[in-house]
């Protein structure tokens, strides 16, 4: 059973950084797509970015730029570096895990909040 434990969430102002970190309970990068996805309060959960088996990352248009998506095999960690960070990018980030023909995992999520 696949259990995702975001951290790195917090208050930030507009232009600065965070980090965001997701622990996987296993080894699970070569059979599974990580991924972020953000839900702003009254609108669904949208895809951030997800970052392949092969290492291959993909990102929504409204981050590309901003945002990088990288792991640690060895820590079993996947990471969200957020950059030249906005007021519309505060939601609840959540970790997901994908294998082809399974159910999706989550994780719990990890509030960012981008304000002065």
């Amino acid at each position: 059973q696949v259990q995702l434990v975001e951290s790195g969430g917090g208050l930030v102002q507009p232009g600065g950084s965070l980090r965001l970190s997701c622990i996987a309970s296993g080894s699970i990068f070569n059979s599974h797509v990580m991924g972020w996805y953000r839900q702003a309060p009254g609108k669904q959960r949208e895809f951030v970015a997800t970052l392949n088996s092969s290492g291959r990352t993909n990102y929504a248009d409204s981050v590309k730029g901003r945002f990088t998506i990288s792991r640690d095999v060895a820590k079993n960690t996947v990471y969200l570096q957020m950059n030249s960070l906005r007021p519309e990018d505060t939601a609840v980030y959540f970790c997901n895990a994908q294998r082809l023909g399974f159910a999706s995992k989550w994780g719990q999520g990890t509030q960012v909040t981008v304000s002065s």
